[in-house]
């Protein structure tokens, strides 16, 4: 390979060929989704605030999962280079 792929790229690419990666982002948007629905609220019970908590965490934990393996996926391409 005579170029390094960017970030995009490799996202693009893992979308495409990685079953769990493609699962993982589902579930990051549908995160995203609930809590763009609550930021619309104008008051929050508290009930919804810890579910809004909940969401944040989880929303992050799958982000640097899919980083990680953003990572990964770079690290074998370069050693297949």
């Amino acid at each position: 390979m005579d170029r390094v792929m960017g970030e995009a790229e490799l996202r693009e690419k893992l979308m495409s060929t990685n079953e769990e990666f493609r699962r993982l982002a589902q579930e990051h948007q549908s995160y995203d989704r609930e809590l763009e629905k609550l930021s619309t609220r104008p008051y929050l019970s508290e009930e919804e605030k810890l579910h809004e908590v909940m969401l944040k965490k989880k929303k992050l934990m799958l982000k640097d999962r899919m980083y990680s393996m953003v990572l990964q996926y770079r690290k074998q391409m370069e050693a297949g280079s």
